[in-house]
């Protein structure tokens, strides 16, 4: 029945709606749909942490916080290999490989199992955040929708777009931020196809956010005083610092990811992780969860989050204390984030990224005054320091300056998010050319970029474009043999092949040409008077590493070999003709 409704509603939409009033009333619903999934996510995360943590007194530690989140890590493991029995798609980085790799096609199960599983990983104290699960679900929701209403991939690729950008934009309440996020991060190209989709997608998700929520500023900081000009260069080194931070996450992510790779079986990584965790945690319960509170508290230059619930409470006046304080938990919020996903949890760097901004630049704030060297609002500096960690951890600086401008309502500091934002990306852009949710997607070759050559050419597949119509000679066969097989053949390349598949070499027309009629030479083996390939293309290699060696070469016809066993060729004109078929499909109006 619903099969038939739905082939009905399409044959109604091909009559009446043009593609582009489609897909505007389609923003519209992926922007409801996205937002009231964030608020979801959102909602039980905040509501399993107050239940468990309510009732901890802040002038003592708790063992509880060594305990919670294993419990929850493992949850997300048990629901995840045995009620979904998928693996759920990596938050940011699934989305991108989703779009670069498998046509934009997402599971269905993803538009439900990041909910679940990110609400009890970051619920019970997993230091991660829920904004990479909830743009994952909305893009799950984009994907799927229009797989069941037959969109092309160009519209599929739009509708995972529009409802990451709502996703994002309904978790903090911020339609820019949403747009510059799906622009800079999904990498959405923009024109004017895309532009009004992603405004209605985004303020849609926003009221339907306001509706449900109530309008309320996420983080609220009210500031009086104006942009002080002489304090650019304290601005300045701030980007820096975050910079080199971002630097130091990525890379303690990267290793971190590496060294539980290492470990074969998930119980092993769940115990080793979840240990970590828990210990870090109970010395610095600042670390727990998505750390809204801390993040908050140093937007007020409050920094009691640091010793609250800690071993460390009854030394909060001890000067020198305090700052080693700051220095460890910002230095292991990195660690306590790494091992929470390398344990098994789900959640995203958002907001560590968050949280680690805003104790830098409260740290940097509170300790320039210490010493004297300036008269900083710590507030402010805690506001620039979240934008700074956001360009350098994610390599987004757009959505780092208008993601803080909006969720704070700090428009007055516009000038020093962007000196902040731009020298921490630049600084990290010496260091890192790729991000941690495109670091190993570029490593693959599989990263969608703005640079539509590399777009087109990761879209393309090179075991689509073999071509297999070539006459294969055996190596016993004799020069007479190949002028029957010529005889017959349409391609002017014959490859030598044994009874195992192994290929030998090859055979140009253009080469025997000239003796291919002389008779007294047809007993001549035919291993007499082939060629080795110059180069060859292996099934792995990126479309990007076959176009170059078309390039470097000249050859019309490259041989695919997998460990040396035979699978046919790639000709430049193939390559060519897919190329410009995959760049019609899309680019847009």
């Amino acid at each position: 029945m619903m099969q038939k409704r739905l082939k009905r509603f399409i044959r109604w939409r091909t009559m009446h709606l043009n593609d582009k009033q489609y897909m505007l009333i389609l923003s519209v619903v992926v922007g409801v749909l996205a937002a009231l999934s964030a608020i979801v996510i959102k909602n039980t995360a905040h509501y399993i942490k107050e239940l468990l943590t309510s009732s901890f007194s802040s002038q003592y530690a708790n063992l509880l916080y060594i305990v919670y989140p294993a419990i929850g890590i493992l949850l997300a493991v048990l629901f995840i290999k045995y009620i979904v029995k998928q693996e759920p798609g990596h938050g940011i980085p699934g989305v991108l490989y989703a779009i670069s790799r498998k046509n934009g096609i997402i599971k269905a199960h993803n538009m439900f199992s990041a909910i679940i599983s990110s609400a009890f990983t970051v619920g019970f104290g997993g230091s991660v955040g829920l904004e990479g699960p909830t743009v994952s679900t909305g893009a799950a929701i984009g994907s799927n929708l229009g797989q069941t209403l037959r969109l092309n991939f160009k519209q599929i690729t739009l509708m995972i777009s529009l409802a990451s950008a709502a996703a994002m934009a309904a978790i903090f309440q911020s339609p820019i931020a949403g747009i510059v996020f799906a622009i800079e991060v999904i990498m959405i190209d923009l024109t004017m196809a895309s532009i009004v989709p992603l405004l209605i997608a985004s303020s849609t998700a926003v009221l339907t956010s306001y509706f449900v929520l109530g309008k309320a500023v996420m983080y609220p900081v009210f500031l009086h005083d104006p942009f002080v000009l002489a304090n650019i260069p304290y601005y300045a080194v701030l980007g820096v610092l975050a910079g080199l931070l971002s630097v130091y996450f990525t890379r303690v992510y990267l290793l971190t990811e590496r060294f539980f790779s290492w470990l074969t079986s998930w119980w092993q990584r769940f115990l080793v992780g979840s240990v970590i965790l828990g210990l870090l945690i109970f010395l610095f319960p600042s670390l727990y969860g998505e750390g809204y509170e801390a993040i908050n508290n140093s937007l007020q230059g409050n920094y009691s989050d640091l010793f609250n619930n800690s071993i460390f409470f009854p030394y909060k006046d001890i000067g020198w204390v305090v700052f080693l304080l700051f220095l460890a938990v910002i230095m292991v919020k990195a660690i306590a984030t790494s091992v929470t996903f390398g344990a098994g949890g789900v959640g995203g760097i958002f907001a560590p990224a968050l949280f680690m901004g805003a104790f830098t630049g409260l740290f940097f704030a509170v300790v320039t005054n210490h010493l004297e060297l300036g008269s900083l609002n710590p507030s402010k500096f805690a506001m620039v320091g979240m934008a700074g960690m956001i360009a350098g951890i994610l390599h987004a600086p757009l959505t780092g300056i208008f993601l803080i401008a909006e969720i704070t309502q700090g428009y007055e500091l516009f000038v020093p998010l962007m000196v902040v934002s731009t020298i921490s990306f630049a600084t990290v852009k010496i260091f890192m050319q790729n991000s941690v949710y495109t670091y190993q997607l570029a490593k693959r070759g599989e990263l969608l970029t703005h640079n539509k050559d590399r777009a087109v050419l990761n879209l393309m597949k090179v075991n689509k474009l073999i071509e297999t119509d070539f006459s294969i000679v055996a190596p016993e066969a004799t020069m007479g043999d190949l002028v029957k097989i010529i005889a017959r053949s349409k391609r002017n390349i014959f490859p030598v092949v044994d009874q195992q598949n192994v290929f030998l070499g090859h055979i140009l027309l253009d080469d025997i040409r000239t003796i291919m009629f002389d008779i007294d030479l047809y007993p001549t083996s035919v291993e007499n008077l082939m060629v080795s390939p110059t180069y060859v293309i292996k099934p792995d290699d990126s479309m990007e590493e076959v176009a170059s060696k078309f390039q470097v070469s000249g050859k019309y016809n490259i041989p695919v070999l997998e460990k040396g066993q035979y699978m046919g060729y790639i000709s430049r004109a193939n390559v060519f003709s897919s190329y410009r078929k995959k760049l019609s499909e899309i680019s847009d109006d």
